[in-house]
């Protein structure tokens, strides 16, 4: 199993960073906390280290990872240049949740780019995170290519133990605990690197505020976007088959469901439900109630589904988030775990 290292405290923070960041200087994976999801960091610079994401995750190496830096003067070594929309939305919201596509900077990143000729960057807001990054970087380590930690399309880990779980044959892995990640579900993303900004993954932020620190409409994404991570169609997807239902669809399948006598069998449910509704106990089936908040469901939603998951039960029934915009990433989220 892989090592879980106490970083949830000044003092154990500082004792566990320089063998994580000797670890990422030798090239070798480092995964850790940031305000949305737990990441499996290498360093972005070295083609050896971050094969070792693919092979470790299972990914295809065309797929871009996001590559994490210290503050915005860490994005220069990445970037060919950094557009003025991409300045702005940088001064807003880094550190933090907000991922920008710039053009690549020739001779770097050219693997965690996927082999395209721009790169996503991002300095998150996390305190081990960026203690992380800023020590990586002393020992000349520019960034840290760093997808979620977690097997390729699966449920992202918000908790170490998480992490632990999904890469139980990887001993050597070093994971720093920094505990409960607060926004819980990934950055969002913007491609800044055509001339006018374009929302490629929704976040915790919503379009309205990207546009406002980008001062200009967000443009809609076409053919010509680059690949970026976590927005294949299928993504984040637990072993259970997820189904999404209004309130009104899941009342009917749920009265269908109880009348045709389904029942547990060796102990375990045969349908977990997550729903803001609250529902009457059912013979068989788990339920858990969704929080009225978008934050507070984001905050929580991959732990929900890994341990309704875990439950052993086939079927994970949610209720359609909402239509407004704050909800905007919780359904994508959900959208794309229910298409797998």
């Amino acid at each position: 199993m892989a090592r879980l290292i106490n970083a949830t405290t000044p003092a154990h923070l500082a004792a566990a960073l320089p063998d994580a960041v000797a670890r990422l200087a030798a090239g070798e994976l480092v995964a850790f906390p940031t305000e949305t999801v737990y990441g499996l960091g290498a360093r972005a610079d070295q083609a050896e280290a971050v094969a070792k994401i693919f092979a470790a995750k299972g990914r295809p190496s065309d797929h871009p990872l996001i590559v994490h830096v210290a503050d915005v003067a860490g994005a220069a070594a990445f970037a060919a240049e950094l557009p003025p929309v991409a300045q702005r939305l940088m001064a807003a919201f880094w550190p933090g949740p907000l991922t920008v596509i710039v053009p690549r900077r020739a001779g770097i990143g050219a693997e965690a780019a996927g082999g395209q000729d721009t790169v996503g960057l991002r300095c998150p807001d996390h305190p081990v995170a960026l203690a992380l990054l800023r020590a990586a970087a002393e020992a000349g380590v520019p960034g840290v290519a760093a997808p979620s930690a977690n097997r390729f399309g699966r449920v992202s880990p918000t908790q170490a133990a998480h992490v632990a779980s999904e890469f139980e044959a990887a001993p050597d892995l070093l994971v720093l605990d920094g505990g409960d990640c607060a926004v819980g579900i990934e950055s969002a993303i913007v491609d800044c690197s055509r001339g006018h900004p374009v929302l490629l993954r929704p976040g915790c932020l919503t379009a309205a505020a990207i546009e406002a620190a980008a001062r200009e409409p967000l443009r809609a994404r076409d053919a010509t976007a680059p690949r970026a991570s976590g927005t294949l169609e299928a993504h984040y997807a637990p072993q259970a088959k997820v189904r999404l239902m209004t309130a009104a669809q899941l009342d009917a399948a749920l009265t269908v469901w109880s009348s045709t006598g389904h029942k547990a069998s060796s102990g375990a449910p045969t349908l977990a439900v997550y729903s803001r509704s609250r529902r009457p106990a059912l013979a068989g089936v788990v339920l858990r109630r969704m929080p009225d908040e978008a934050a507070a469901v984001a905050h929580e939603l991959f732990a929900v589904l890994r341990t309704l998951d875990a439950t052993r039960a086939p079927l994970i029934w949610v209720e359609t988030p909402p239509p407004s915009p704050e909800w905007d990433g919780v359904r994508d989220r959900l959208q794309r775990a229910a298409a797998a």
